[in-house]
């Protein structure tokens, strides 16, 4: 909210929280019912009508996330981060209302019914009401909010957002949308008393007006030079979203709508506009120090990434799916034959760490899929091009994460750098910190932990070899898997391998994703499940605790960070993530994959010299069953 928060600043439904459509619920009851009677198709029209508007922001909100992760054009470099999100998260309230005002115009207004399609006359009054009454008011009513008083209680709110999104377009306080609603209802009432309204000048506004303010607020140059070259008039009538973009840092200059020719007028426009514009279209894609490579893992994952849906993004990815999602099957489907059809990585999002760029990239594959053979060779090519695409663009480290790094898929990533031994991008798969980051997550003066792995990956063997080395005994449930163990483990270390039948006795569980139901319910009550796999176990017990798959707390140094990585909770990184920044950061010459093993405290420790902080025991409580 403002500052000050004024009068009618609060929208009317807002106490409704998630079920605020419901405001709408009989309106479009009511559309169905005038239907079956009358055959009014103009009432069944409203909600498509809403629903086209809220898919042509999300397809801007989208874009813009995608672009400015990319870097090229990006205009402000400053980092968004979860609180403008959260604020943000409301930007359908103006939808809700844009669908009262459309029912109730159209039940009451009896003319409207009978509308013609198209009108030439009533289509130039909508743009010359736009260009002159329109354009003016809101340049003037602009000023006033920013006046001191109103500012404080209204506008304050909008601002609060230095760096633009599509949404934050349509994040202001209720009354000051209703001001706005006001001045855009002009050309229809001027089209309405001259007797000229048809549906292409209704429909056209607003899809126009829809366009200009999402465009405005993208954070990267959209408008090439070479219109305003051919009609040099151009710059007083179409604004940019570098143009408006100092209104959100300047504050004080370009007032204007979507007309500059208002600025030019009344002495308003920054004196930066053409500088900053013409530096943001010479703006090149930003080359990142630290790719770090992940993939989808669910179909409705695609909604829960950076560029999906902003609210969900921001919250870690539970099991339970919102319920609207399955209303969307159409479009997951879609995109699942796109993940078939589409064969390259796409940048997700981009982060700051000290003097280190960072960017996720995403393989457009799900998790289903890296387990069938049909499409193991395409991930296969997937991954070698996106190391290989990271080597030619001189990028320091590599990290794969969840599956990218499988031991049966490509041996720890050791297939492709074996294949190309002339790699300069070092290629890590964050296995010593995985280790490190178990074993600290382990309660302190524990002295036997639970191992019931039926093949022990890379990651186990070397947590089993830690724990016995420390004297902690490690409790075997597979025979074939201990005996391998001791026939590598020196005799001292083999002594604290205990292969047993009984699972009662250690209330600490080292486990992987693939721990069945059967297996958790051997374990006693109170057993604290600690994973050391990249996907965690199915929660079935709700009298044990489930702790996170390895991660720790980012520091706060860590810029740009307003999505949460997949089910972990807010700025906290898995340790594959995380060691792809220690190795550049470090400066280590060396890739980690295959069986490489750095030293395991020295990685704890850079860790934690960096600022990462380990999770605690509260953290494994939140996520109890």
């Amino acid at each position: 909210m403002a500052s000050k928060p004024g009068i009618l600043s609060e929208w009317p439904w807002a106490k409704l929280g998630n079920f605020k459509y419901l405001v709408l619920a009989p309106f479009v009851a009511h559309s169905i019912y005038v239907y079956s009677r009358e055959r009014d198709i103009g009432y069944l029209l409203i909600f498509p009508l809403l629903l086209s508007r809220i898919i042509h922001y999300q397809i801007w909100i989208s874009l813009s996330r995608y672009r400015t992760a990319k870097g090229n054009n990006r205009i402000v470099d400053r980092s968004i981060e979860f609180e403008q999100v959260d604020r943000e998260k409301n930007w359908d309230d103006q939808i809700i209302f844009n669908g009262l005002l459309y029912y109730f115009g159209y039940l009451k207004m009896e003319q409207v019914h009978h509308l013609p399609l198209w009108r030439t006359d009533g289509m130039i009054i909508t743009a010359l009401m736009h260009i002159g009454p329109v354009e003016f008011i809101y340049y003037w009513f602009h000023r006033a909010l920013h006046h001191h008083f109103l500012y404080s209680r209204y506008h304050s709110h909008h601002h609060s957002s230095m760096v633009t999104e599509p949404i934050t377009a349509f994040i202001h306080p209720f009354a000051e949308v209703a001001a706005y609603y006001a001045i855009f209802t002009v050309p229809a009432i001027a089209t309405e008393y001259t007797g000229t309204t048809s549906v292409a000048s209704f429909a056209l506004y607003v899809t126009f007006t829809d366009i200009m303010n999402n465009m405005g607020h993208c954070n990267f140059e959209v408008i090439p030079k070479w219109i305003f070259s051919i009609f040099p008039p151009l710059k007083y009538l179409l604004y940019t979203p570098s143009y408006h973009s100092l209104h959100h840092t300047q504050f004080r200059t370009n007032y204007s709508l979507f007309m500059p020719i208002y600025d030019y007028i009344f002495g308003t426009v920054d004196k930066s506009s053409d500088t900053l514009y013409e530096k943001s279209l010479e703006k090149k894609a930003e080359v990142p120090d630290v790719v770090h490579l992940t993939h989808l893992t669910t179909p409705q994952s695609i909604y829960h990434l950076r560029l999906g849906f902003a609210s969900l993004a921001s919250n870690p990815h539970t099991a339970s799916s919102k319920w609207y999602l399955w209303l969307m099957w159409p479009v997951t489907l879609w995109s699942i034959m796109i993940t078939w059809i589409y064969s390259h990585t796409f940048v997700v999002e981009r982060n700051l760490f000290k003097d280190l760029k960072l960017q996720t990239w995403a393989i457009p594959k799900f998790r289903r899929q890296y387990f069938s053979q049909w499409q193991r060779k395409s991930i296969l090519n997937l991954i070698e091009k996106a190391i290989m695409e990271a080597d030619q663009k001189c990028i320091k480290v590599l990290s794969l994460g969840l599956l990218n790094q499988d031991e049966k898929l490509n041996n720890n990533g050791e297939v492709y750098v074996r294949k190309h031994p002339e790699l300069k991008v070092k290629v890590v798969d964050g296995s010593s910190l995985v280790v490190a980051v178990v074993l600290n997550s382990i309660p302190k003066g524990t002295s036997q932990v639970v191992l019931p792995a039926h093949r022990l990956s890379k990651v186990a063997y070397s947590i089993a070899l830690a724990l016995c080395q420390r004297g902690i005994q490690v409790v075997m449930l597979d025979e074939e898997e201990y005996e391998r163990l001791r026939e590598k483990f020196t005799p001292e270390d083999a002594t604290n391998l205990i292969l047993s039948g009984s699972t009662g006795v250690s209330k600490t569980w080292l486990v992987e994703d693939g721990l069945s139901e059967e297996e958790q319910s051997k374990a006693p009550k109170g057993t604290l499940f600690i994973p050391y796999s990249p996907f965690p176990p199915k929660k079935v017990r709700k009298d044990c605790f489930y702790f996170n798959t390895p991660a720790m707390i980012s520091p706060k140094h860590l810029q740009n960070v307003d999505s949460c990585e997949n089910w972990l909770p807010r700025r906290v990184m898995s340790a594959w993530r995380i060691a792809g920044i220690l190795h550049a950061i470090e400066g280590w010459n060396e890739h980690e994959c295959g069986n490489m093993m750095f030293d395991i405290d020295k990685v704890w420790k850079a860790s934690l010299d960096h600022g990462f902080s380990p999770l605690t025991m509260s953290s494994a409580i939140e996520s109890k069953a």
